[in-house]
């Protein structure tokens, strides 16, 4: 087997990108499920789960919802076991699957992400913050409250994922988050006229339903990125597996429907500070409105943290002998940066472009591993893994082009009328997954490579 990863011999909580030892590995299934549940409820999901609506009706949109969930979670749990099994970060994954060089595109790509994901974290954070303490004090400080939670945030990140998920998750913060869950759910239900508005038609329009399916696949998936960052913790393969999957599983279908309810029963745009609203008027206006966003600003506080965490870490599969603490604070910094001027108007786009780009990605992983192919080519690249991850990003677009208006006015000239608005059932996530993976297969049968160790 080949050896992925470069040898370097620290101490935790210190773990760069060298495989973690059998002593390091300490996280148990249910610890898993606990960190990934947590990381699966916040208010972007929230908002996410708002746009569902009211396009399609809510039946409609709950079925999009564990459609995609179950798609986009076992991808995330059948990674999150190879990162168990290997007990490296994902990007180290891609060593053998593109080369050590080649391996660096996710990586770079998968930070520039991680950067733009801790900017809108940021920014919903202090966003909500400042509407409660506007709410309860009366004055307005949101860049106070962002410097906050930067530090928080970033400040749990320099901490390391075995300590935040047995100590502060384990603990106290996962049950605040699911007690807050649970009683805001129960508000919503019991709003007046809540069961005409579940029985009401959807109005049409975006997204249709394939294209909802995409939006909700997209979230799981922009965690494919982080997810072996963690599982490499575990302490079995099947059990990191299954407590990732599962844990996810749950608190996406939960807080996409809860969101999509929180629109309907309020009426409020589905945007942060439309949640924010909308949990307010839900509860209302009573102080239990303001504990459920204090409750919610808690649970957001590990996405970001992860983001921050694994943002560091795949910089470290570029530049070995960094400082993951050095590269922490500076994420921490450009993202608090970039929140400070951040808007949500490309939010829907960010999210579906991340889907293009991921997805066809981790079919040409998965096959990789599942007909355990570790040859590499003396280069260092494996330029034959490219082929497929362009053909699936290539398919992708032409179903629903997506990104920003000057990419998507590109891809349409190019291919004319988008598929998905010839067909409004189909989705891209399921067919560029199925080409990338296809071409993957077929041209690890036909064409052959050298063996040879990766180089140092």
């Amino acid at each position: 087997m080949v050896d992925i990863s470069e040898s370097v011999s620290v101490t935790p909580p210190e773990w760069g990108i060298e495989p973690v030892p059998p002593e390091g590995r300490t996280l148990s299934g249910f610890d898993l499920a606990i960190l990934w549940g947590d990381l699966g409820v916040g208010l972007l999901v929230l908002v996410t789960g708002g746009l569902l609506v009211p396009a399609l009706s809510f039946t409609s949109a709950l079925a999009a919802i564990v459609v995609g969930s179950i798609i986009g979670v076992t991808a995330l749990g059948i990674v999150g076991s190879i990162g168990a099994r290997r007990g490296v970060p994902t990007m180290v994954l891609f060593r053998t699957v593109l080369g050590v060089r080649g391996s660096w595109l996710p990586s770079a790509l998968n930070f520039a992400q991680l950067v733009g994901w801790t900017a809108v974290e940021l920014w919903a954070m202090s966003l909500v913050a400042d509407i409660v303490v506007e709410r309860l004090l009366g004055f307005s400080a949101r860049y106070l409250w962002l410097g906050i939670v930067a530090i928080l945030c970033t400040g749990l990140a320099l901490w390391g994922p075995v300590g935040v998920t047995r100590v502060y998750l384990k603990s106290f913060g996962a049950w605040v988050v699911v007690g807050i869950c649970v009683m805001l759910s129960f508000y919503v239900l019991t709003t007046d006229g809540i069961g005409e508005l579940l029985r009401s038609p959807g109005t049409g329009g975006w997204p249709t339903f394939g294209l909802a399916v995409d939006l909700v696949i997209a979230m799981p998936i922009s965690w494919l990125p982080l997810v072996a960052d963690y599982t490499r913790f575990g302490r079995s393969t099947r059990s990191s597996g299954w407590g990732t999957a599962l844990g996810y599983l749950v608190a996406n279908v939960w807080l996409y429907a809860l969101g999509a309810l929180i629109v309907l029963g309020s009426g409020e745009a589905p945007e942060p500070a439309g949640i924010a609203v909308g949990i307010l008027a839900i509860a209302g206006g009573t102080l239990a409105g303001v504990l459920f966003l204090v409750g919610i600003l808690v649970g957001e506080t590990d996405e970001a943290f992860a983001d921050v965490y694994s943002g560091a870490v795949s910089l470290l599969n570029i530049w070995p002998g960094a400082s993951r603490r050095a590269l922490t604070v500076l994420i921490g910094a450009i993202a608090t940066v970039l929140a400070a001027v951040l808007t949500m108007q490309l939010y829907e786009s960010f999210l579906f472009l991340l889907g293009s780009v991921f997805v066809p990605l981790f079919a040409v992983l998965l096959v990789h591993y599942a007909i355990g192919d570790d040859r590499v080519g003396p280069a260092t690249v494996r330029w034959r893994a490219f082929v497929p991850w362009l053909g699936g990003f290539v398919i992708y677009h032409w179903i629903a082009p997506t990104g920003p208006s000057w990419w998507t006015d590109f891809a349409k000239g190019l291919v004319g009328t988008a598929l998905s608005e010839k067909f409004a059932w189909l989705g891209a996530s399921v067919p560029s997954f199925m080409v990338a993976g296809g071409l993957a297969w077929l041209l690890a049968r036909l064409v052959s490579e050298p063996r040879a160790q990766i180089e140092r």
